[in-house]
């Protein structure tokens, strides 16, 4: 059965940084590209960023360029999320994904519970 597991939510204020950690097990961690999605209330899942099998590749939101970055340990099964430069607006329920594709248009094939970030002004 598989599983992805998110951690490292919580609350930080404007300009903080936090670090989200998706451990996954179940599957051939190796196989698939990752990625990180978020939504806010009200709002649509929308697409953060996305790492191909082995790092080699990555692909981020706009909105989120240059003060995010993803990254992953395949020995770990672990996929990661470096958050710097929070802002308000990054406040949402962020989960990862096993997918295939490494940008917004791939097809996810598993999603985890997600894990809570809230920015505070």
């Amino acid at each position: 059965q598989v599983q992805l597991v998110e951690s490292g939510g919580g609350l930080v204020q404007a300009g903080g940084s936090l670090r989200l950690s998706c451990a996954a097990s179940g599957l051939t961690f190796s196989s698939y590209t990752m990625g990180w999605f978020r939504q806010a209330p009200g709002k649509e899942r929308e697409f953060v960023a996305g790492i191909s099998w082995n790092g080699g590749s990555t692909y981020y939101a706009d909105s989120v360029k240059g003060r995010f970055t993803i990254s992953r340990d395949n020995a770990k099964n672990t996929v990661y999320l470096q958050m710097n430069s929070l802002k308000p607006e990054d406040t949402a329920v962020y989960y990862c994904a096993a997918r295939y594709g490494l940008g917004p248009d791939g097809k996810n094939a598993y999603w985890g519970q997600g894990t809570q970030v809230t920015v505070s002004s």
